[in-house]
C-alpha cells in the first residue's frame, strides 16, 4: 500500500488538527462503509475458489478420499470437510 503526503491533499488547518493527536507517523484512514467492496470483487479469486470447491465436491462424490483431495489441492482435511459440507448444502 502506498501513501499520499497529507500536505498534497489536505488543507493546512486539518493537518494541524491531526498533528495534535499524531505527528510524524503513518495513519490509515479507512474507506466509508458505503464505498467498500466485498472480498474478491476486483479479481477473479472468488470465481476461482468457487470453481475449485465445485471440483473438490464432484471428485468427492466420485469416490476420491478426503485425504487425497487435501493432498491434491494443498488443503487440510478440515478445509476439505468444510468445502464438502458447504457444497452439499447448496
Amino acid at each position: 500500500m502506498s501513501y499520499i503526503a497529507a500536505k498534497e491533499v489536505l488543507p493546512t488547518e486539518i493537518i494541524e488538527l491531526i498533528q495534535k493527536y499524531i505527528e510524524g507517523e503513518y495513519i490509515y484512514i479507512p474507506k466509508k462503509e458505503s464505498n467498500r467492496q466485498a472480498w474478491g470483487t476486483k479479481t477473479s479469486a472468488r470465481k476461482e475458489i468457487t470453481l475449485r470447491n465445485s471440483y473438490i465436491y464432484n471428485e468427492y462424490l466420485n469416490g476420491t478420499s478426503r485425504g487425497e483431495l487435501a493432498e491434491k489441492y494443498f488443503l487440510s482435511k478440515k478445509s476439505i470437510d468444510r468445502i464438502i459440507l458447504k457444497e452439499k448444502s447448496k
